[in-house]
């Protein structure tokens, strides 16, 4: 075991293309972020002792508590049932129980509900502590894996893997989530972002499940539709992660979507047109000396999706988009599940006037933002 203080840290992340994918098992492009979680590990303990240090400042229960071996969750939403969970998949994973816990602060630069995956970057820090402190030897798809199966199976948050595998890798990768998981490590060219927290907060746990059960709705009027062909149907399924979304036509699927109720039609469509849009994107990223200007149309492109199909946007982020584009970003979109959290916008300069338009239109706090690694260990003291 790792001796003295140490901090282990993991990237945040922009949703770049193919939002609200991933759990479908399409592929998607996140970017790490250089905003970070930090895990300042202080020393031995027969527990688990982590402090949240942002909690702990607005005056909320802030310190969690509990025993190394399978650690029950908490019922609601603690926040220590991240970490909670990432210690019952680290003993699920050994086939053994670790043999003591550690005290430790948690300090974190990414904002909370804001879209650019606080739990992840949470859930992947606290494990490469987890990792440094026993001397697993974690790889980065392990971290990966460790944190997702962390949240999405043992605490139950229906998420895909996008966001623990974007702060395990860091930079700007290619994810395809089905099993056996591909990762493809692109190079990030000169990709900057402005990034803008509306201050308006969601959570996953509120978004996903219901935009998942609408598809599941027209899934099965598809299925049971006797006029759909056998061969559509072997394309298809009853649940949202089932089809083989890469396979399907919307030229053979449009004449049936049109007897699905209005929220089913738009969410399959979304699906479809949101999956050719970022083939078509990630073919300008594969291109050697590509420019931001390229992309910018698709950005634009899935955010209108988003909006108009996915309905996850609201008349605030809306006015905060129509102002970064005013004022200069090539291409701006929803970054995360939407509904409130943050808008990223693709920039080539001017990143100064961006921001200001932005916060001048309600806004409540934006960065200048490029792709950082991913987890690491940033300090060993002693």
């Amino acid at each position: 075991m790792a001796g003295g203080r140490f901090t282990a840290s993991a990237p945040g992340r922009v949703d770049f293309l193919n939002t609200h994918q991933d759990y479908k098992g399409l592929p998607v492009v996140p970017v790490a972020i250089n905003l970070r979680t930090y895990v300042d590990v202080l020393g031995r303990s027969e527990l688990f002792e982590v402090k949240s240090e942002a909690l702990c400042a607005e005056g909320l229960e802030c310190v969690d508590r509990f025993p190394p071996t399978n650690p029950p969750l908490v019922e609601g939403r603690w926040w220590g049932n991240y970490l909670r969970a990432v210690v019952r998949a680290v003993e699920e994973y050994l086939g053994k129980p670790l043999p003591e816990g550690f005290r430790a602060v948690v300090r974190s630069e990414v904002p909370v509900g804001s879209g650019l995956s606080s739990s992840a970057a949470l859930e992947v820090s606290f494990l490469k502590a987890i990792d440094y402190y026993f001397n697993l030897g974690l790889g980065k798809k392990e971290l990966a894996e460790l944190a997702f199966q962390a949240e999405n199976r043992i605490a139950g948050i229906p998420c895909g893997r996008l966001d623990q595998y974007a702060s395990a890798y860091g930079g700007v990768i290619l994810l395809k989530p089905r099993p056996p998981v591909e990762v493809e490590e692109l190079e990030p060219g000169s990709l900057r972002f402005v990034v803008v927290d509306s201050g308006i907060r969601h959570s996953v746990a509120d978004i996903h499940p219901k935009r998942q059960e609408e598809i599941n709705r027209g899934l099965r009027a598809l299925m049971e539709d006797p006029s759909v062909p056998p061969g559509l149907k072997r394309l298809l399924g009853y649940r949202y992660d089932e089809p083989r979304w890469e396979e399907l036509s919307l030229e053979d699927l449009q004449p049936y979507l049109d007897r699905l109720d209005e929220a089913s039609r738009k969410r399959i469509l979304f699906t479809l047109l949101m999956q050719a849009s970022t083939s078509r994107a990630v073919g300008i990223l594969r291109r050697k000396g590509w420019k931001p200007r390229e992309l910018a149309p698709e950005v634009n492109y899935q955010h209108e999706l988003l909006r108009d199909l996915y309905e996850v946007s609201l008349p605030e982020l809306e006015r905060i988009r129509d102002a970064m584009l005013r004022s200069g970003a090539l291409a701006a979109k929803i970054s995360g599940a939407g509904m409130g959290g943050s808008l990223l916008a693709l920039t080539e300069g001017g990143e100064e006037e961006v921001v200001g338009s932005a916060l001048r239109e309600g806004g409540k706090k934006a960065w200048i933002l490029v792709p950082d690694e991913g987890a690491r260990i940033d300090r060993v003291d002693g």
